[in-house]
């Protein structure tokens, strides 16, 4: 229950949000839903007087659809043939009263009757609004079908009876399909109605954002709810219910978190009689906690596929998510700009400083708040079927720890990257932690299926939030593909490249640094097949961009490097009398090198992760050595364009 207390308590201290629509990045609006609202998909906006005639009707774009709406416990939970309306907006079948007259089709009571009947309730009570009067006396008239034919939103056939779907026969009745038929998935008696009222003497707010409607509903329905008992997560006595919320991911989402509907079944096994033995919760904590984790999700939450990966604070939901680099280290969260810092460490522990400087700000504001309020939550939700969601992941942390451990993830797991772009589209250089995509990226490539992904960051959480070594697989896998450049492209590699020492490095902890008093046996053969790649691109022409021997036989290399060194030797050869008096400099660097491998360890023996390790470093010193007049008076235009590539890491 602990889930949804903090999400019932984020929504108690979110209360102004309520009603208050945001713009996503995407300009689909959203907001904190009131308790005893939902969100549809509407296809029909039909806007009424104030006098409660019909005004006009259209179809309604794609990113118009979501509607808020207000819902009961049945209506909110109605499946198949169950008669169950909507207070206000609901499906045409059950909001037009002359539906059945235009050859609608019902099934066993219609649906009208029992819709207009709860609708009057509420139009009569003293929270009625002079808005839902006028739609109440409209649709009292029954002739919205009517209306919607003579506004060509809807068509009628040679019988006077509803068209339901498009057939090439109806042609001759409009010059293209209507887009109504487009807008509906499947029949059109499913097609879903929003009234809104309309005055020509002032701009009035749309029902499904009006606060005064909202909280017109909300008192009405709160004197219908059912009988009290003890509430399991707030321990008070309020009305209770076993009709829980859909809709969790998005407004077609059928999927919930709690249910219990199955008394023929299985559900209980013996155990219980009725589903409130096993646990009861009140309707209001019901309501809140399941809209705080809808908004939550809309607002900030990360959705792989069908999987939600959400974290945010009881007292400030604006908390960086662990599975995520972006801003982590670029942003001073202290700052009411938020403008970019500048994280210049090279090392782990440079880095580690360096952040932890940009998270105080946001820490500092930590200690003003309450101390049993200042934590973090981390949820991961999925479902296995259309109808039920399961929490797979759930983590309760103090703020400070959750700070603690997303400093010592980006300062162990870090490495030098030079794969994201900034809004200019250039390449843009950092010091720290992969996101979890493109941990995923490195060990399963670019093509990899959601389904994948998605598992690997669950699997990543214990690692971040609990500091946890990453799964020897993961680390294995991204190492393989580091090692076979030929089966990629070379911005593809560079990125596989550096992905994947950082993730060595996690367990190792090594700098980008070159490291020239480690003794390893596979670091130093790493070092060894970087300075062959570097010395034979040295030799190439300017615009002679093909891969290297040392990048060709890197797969080789890494299972048997005694006789793949031989082979690429043996292909440096050629190059080695063009390179003039820069061959002494990589001669003796290799030889320096190679006589630190011990005799009976320079053999065939398969290399470890580390090698990529000296790989990355010690092409990193040769490119950013400070004394290069050994070798560079004479460099070609190639080896420049490679240094200067590297060198902007330096800025």
């Amino acid at each position: 229950m602990s889930w949804l207390l903090n999400l019932y308590e984020t929504y108690e201290s979110n209360i102004k949000c309520v009603g208050v629509f945001e713009k996503k990045y995407n300009d689909r609006e959203y907001t904190l839903l009131p308790i005893s609202h939902t969100t549809q998909n509407a296809q029909i906006e039909v806007e009424i007087t104030e006098q409660g005639d019909f005004h006009s009707a259209r179809v309604l774009d794609k990113d118009e659809f979501s509607t808020l709406i207000p819902c009961t416990e049945k209506s909110a939970s109605r499946a198949g043939s169950v008669v169950a309306p909507y207070p206000l907006h609901d499906k045409l079948s059950y909001v037009a009263g002359d539906f059945v007259t235009y050859g609608g089709k019902i099934k066993k009571e219609e649906p009208f009757a029992a819709y207009i009947q709860q609708l009057e309730g509420w139009a009569n009570s003293e929270y009625a609004t002079p808005k839902l009067k006028s739609i109440y006396r409209y649709l009292s008239k029954r002739r919205l079908i009517k209306d919607l034919v003579d506004q060509s939103v809807l068509y009628l056939d040679e019988n006077q009876k509803l068209i339901s779907k498009w057939d090439k026969k109806y042609e001759h009745l409009a010059a293209e399909k209507p887009r109504i038929f487009t807008a509906v998935p499947g029949e059109l008696e499913s097609v879903f109605i929003r009234f809104n009222v309309y005055s020509p003497n002032q701009a009035l707010t749309k029902v499904w954002q009006d606060k005064e409607l909202f909280d017109s509903f909300v008192d009405y329905y709160s004197k219908l709810l059912g009988e009290e008992d003890i509430c399991y997560v707030t321990g008070e006595k309020l009305p209770s219910t076993d009709k829980h919320a859909n809709k969790i991911r998005n407004s077609g989402d059928k999927a919930k978190l709690i249910s219990a509907n199955d008394t023929s079944g299985f559900t209980f096994r013996g155990r219980f009689t009725h589903s409130n033995e096993a646990a009861s919760i009140s309707y209001e904590v019901s309501q809140k906690a399941h809209n705080a984790l809808k908004w939550l999700i809309h607002r900030q939450g990360k959705i792989m596929e069908s999987r939600v990966f959400l974290v945010w604070g009881n007292d400030d939901t604006n908390v960086p998510i662990c599975t995520d680099n972006d801003n982590i280290f670029a942003m001073d969260f202290g700052s009411e700009s938020s403008r970019p810092i500048a994280i210049k460490g090279h090392t782990n522990e440079e880095f580690a400083f360096d952040l932890a400087k940009a998270l105080s700000g946001y820490r500092n504001k930590l200690a003003i708040k309450s101390a049993s309020k200042a934590n973090v939550n981390i949820l991961v939700l999925d479902s296995a079927t259309t109808g039920r969601m399961a929490v797979l992941y759930y983590r309760n942390l103090d703020k400070k720890l959750y700070f603690d451990k997303l400093i010592d993830w980006h300062s162990t797991c870090a490495w030098l990257h030079r794969y994201q772009k900034d809004e200019q589209g250039e390449l843009l250089q950092f010091w720290g932690a992969p996101a979890t995509k493109d941990i995923a990226f490195a060990a399963y490539g670019p093509k990899a299926n959601d389904k994948l992904v998605k598992g690997l960051m669950e699997r990543m959480l214990p690692c971040i939030v609990d500091g946890r070594k990453i799964p020897q697989d993961i680390v294995r896998s991204a190492t393989h593909r580091a090692s076979n450049p030929v089966a990629m492209d070379k911005w593809e590699w560079e990125k596989t490249l550096s992905i994947a020492c950082a993730l060595i490095n996690q367990r190792e902890g090594y700098n980008v640094a070159l490291d020239k008093e480690n003794m390893d046996r596979s670091y130093l053969f790493g070092r060894l097949l970087a300075i062959a790649d570097v010395m034979e691109r040295s030799a190439l022409d300017k615009d002679e961009k093909r891969s290297t021997n040392a990048i060709r036989y890197m797969s080789a290399f890494s299972q048997h490097p005694e006789r793949t060194w031989r082979t690429i030797q043996n292909a440096l050869q050629p190059h080695q009398a063009r390179l003039g008096k820069r061959l002494n400099y990589y001669s003796n660097m290799i030889d320096e090198v190679a006589s630190k491998i011990p005799m009976d360890e320079f053999n065939n023996k398969p290399l470890t992760g580390k090698y990529l390790l000296g790989l990355y470093s010690q092409r990193y010193e040769i490119y950013h050595n400070t004394d290069k007049k050994n070798h560079e008076g004479n460099k070609t235009g190639n080896d420049d364009d490679q240094d200067s590539n590297i060198a902007k890491v330096k800025k």
